[in-house]
């Protein structure tokens, strides 16, 4: 099994900037993609960003593509969100996500409030 905690939340201006990671333990060496995820009050949970674990395929939604950079350190085991220009309708609580052996797992959230 793998775990998965995250870190880096807070809150930050309009076109602030934070970065999220996220510490995969446990049965990472069978991880095959890892990513974030994001869910704001009252809405459904959502796609952010991807990366393989090989590194060679990253993905975003067209939400925050341009503002948004995942990245990941395969020997650390921990994958890093760079969130760029954030706008306030960035504010959600941030979920990483693990796909291992056709499962998904998932950490436990942190918050993210974009706000003047």
């Amino acid at each position: 099994q793998v775990q998965l905690v995250e870190s880096g939340g807070g809150s930050v201006q309009p076109g602030g900037s934070l970065r999220l990671s996220c510490a995969a333990s446990g049965s990472i060496f069978n991880i095959n993609e890892m990513g974030w995820y994001r869910q704001a009050p009252g809405k459904e949970r959502e796609f952010v960003a991807a990366i393989s674990w090989s590194g060679s395929s990253t993905y975003f939604a067209d939400s925050v593509k341009g503002r948004f950079t995942i990245s990941r350190d395969r020997v650390k085991g921990t994958v890093y969100l760079l969130m760029n220009s954030l706008k306030p309708e960035d504010t959600a609580v941030y979920y990483c996500n693990a796909v291992r052996l056709g499962r998904n797992t998932w950490g436990q959230g942190t918050q993210v409030t974009v706000s003047s």
